[in-house]
């Protein structure tokens, strides 16, 4: 009889992005495939649909009951968590029962290779995090071999104790048609010809050295081109948004387009001339493979999980360095046959990452853990 399983949905009752996006679909894809032995804890009233939204205004009730068990006693967890084999645990849970194996997933190791990234209730709640697993896990699931190196070199893990299975991506962006590109570029007043940035606006995803590289571009390059930026303003981004704010006024070619909603990426993605994605550290970098699903020519950077997920289908760069960004632009804006090679690399590249592959892989691994 095979396990039963409960993931703990906890980051799905936050206002957050990557987390709550790859607890939601990973989820769902393991419910599709097993739904009599996938179970939740501290879900949101309904799963029918990814809400960014979220926080106590939302979900009074969820959170208060978050907020008491990590209040109260070890003891309390095992009369109010329901009963199940295996519980995958968030970051946002801090008092585990004692009789089902406990698993979690480590995204990134940021909170020890960049702390200065990240403000410092989230790096406390990342190393509180680790030193759970570390003590009461039986295992871990790490988002990229990159991941799972860091997390045995700081964490002092035996490499068994990590099992590495990579998230998926949203078929939709694959499915991107012209009609929708058309429909999407229409509606945000695009330029026939841009380069995108998509991410949360903060230190980590280094959009300023982006700003350097672009005004550094030779006119016939910038005036042919524009840059759409496109996400939230996060942490620690007044600055950014001030160069951003002032760029936009001094160059036309420079748009910020805010929050994009999720139905309408895809399409922004597979209208550009190439996605321009620089950031310092990512765990395993989910705009990168979106992107090359919908055939956008990816411009990305040369550490962390990044070369290991896109491999020779975008194009690396040292993202500290806002020449080398600036000449991969160029080249890219220049060589219609380099976006064309880059484009088919990356749907082949992208095609390897998909839920029903994590789901399939993670419950067979909660078996063996069970």
């Amino acid at each position: 009889m095979p396990p039963f399983i409960r993931v703990d949905c906890s980051p799905l009752l936050l206002r957050s992005a990557g987390v709550k996006t790859y607890i939601y679909h990973w989820l769902r894809s393991m419910q599709k495939l097993s739904p009599n032995t996938v179970g939740t804890f501290l879900a949101p009233p309904s799963l029918d649909q990814l809400s960014h939204d979220g926080g106590p205004r939302q979900y009074p009730l969820r959170i208060f009951e978050l907020v008491s068990l990590n209040r109260l006693p070890d003891f309390v967890s095992d009369m109010v968590v329901p009963r199940c084999d295996v519980l995958h645990v968030s970051n946002q849970l801090w008092r585990f029962p004692r009789k089902p194996a406990i698993t979690g997933t480590f995204h990134d190791l940021t909170a020890w290779l960049l702390p200065e990234c990240h403000t410092p209730a989230t790096v406390g709640g990342d190393k509180a995090f680790a030193e759970r697993m570390r003590t009461r896990a039986q295992g871990v699931i790490a988002v990229s071999e990159n991941t799972k190196c860091d997390a045995v070199k700081l964490l002092n893990l035996n490499p068994d104790f990590i099992r590495v299975i990579y998230p998926g991506i949203s078929p939709a962006f694959s499915l991107v048609t012209h009609a929708a590109i058309e429909r999407v570029s229409r509606e945000y007043k695009l330029a026939a010809r841009y380069f995108l940035f998509v991410s949360t606006i903060e230190p980590r995803k280094n959009l300023d050295v982006l700003l350097d590289a672009w005004n550094s571009l030779p006119s016939s390059v910038s005036r042919e081109n524009s840059l759409v930026i496109a996400g939230m303003e996060g942490w620690r981004a007044e600055e950014t948004m001030r160069r951003i704010e002032e760029a936009m006024k001094n160059n036309s070619a420079i748009r910020r387009l805010g929050y994009v909603p999720g139905a309408d990426l895809p399409a922004l993605m597979g209208g550009a001339q190439a996605l321009v994605y620089p950031s310092l550290y990512e765990g395993f970098g989910f705009p990168v493979v979106e992107a090359m699903a919908t055939g956008c020519p990816v411009i990305t950077s040369n550490v962390s999980s990044l070369p290991e997920v896109a491999g020779e289908a975008a194009f690396l760069v040292d993202p500290r360095s806002a020449s080398e960004i600036a000449a991969a632009i160029q080249k890219l804006a220049e060589s219609e046959s380099l976006r064309s090679r880059l484009s088919i690399a990356g749907k082949i590249r992208a095609s390897r990452y998909t839920w029903e592959a994590a789901a399939g892989q993670s419950l067979r691994y909660f078996a063996e853990l069970a």
